[in-house]
C-alpha cells in the first residue's frame, strides 16, 4: 500500500465503527467511575471541552493519553483494552 494510501485509510478510522465503539466505551468507563467531564477534566489538568472533544471524537487519543484517562478513572488500560476487544467481538 502506498504511504498516501495508507495515510488516508488512517484518516478514516476516527469515523469508524471501530472508532465510535472505543468513544462509547470511553464515555461508558467515566460514567461508571461516577465522574462528570468536569471531574475527569480536573483530574487530567484539562478543560471540560476536551473531554467532550476526546469523547465525540473531535479529538483523538493517544495511547500516552489514553493510559492517564484510564488511571484517573480508576481503570487500567488493560482492562480498558479487554473491554473494548469484547465490545468488537
Amino acid at each position: 500500500m502506498e504511504a498516501a494510501t495508507k495515510l488516508d485509510t488512517m484518516q478514516k478510522s476516527i469515523n469508524s465503527q471501530t472508532y465510535a465503539i472505543f468513544l462509547d466505551l470511553l464515555r461508558e468507563t467515566r460514567e461508571n467511575a461516577g465522574m462528570t467531564q468536569i471531574d475527569l477534566a480536573e483530574r487530567l489538568g484539562e478543560t471540560q471541552s476536551f473531554v467532550s472533544k476526546c469523547e465525540r471524537g473531535e479529538r483523538r487519543i493517544d495511547i500516552a493519553e489514553l493510559r492517564e484517562f484510564c488511571a484517573v478513572m480508576n481503570t487500567t488500560m488493560e482492562k480498558f483494552i479487554r473491554r473494548f476487544e469484547k465490545k468488537l467481538s
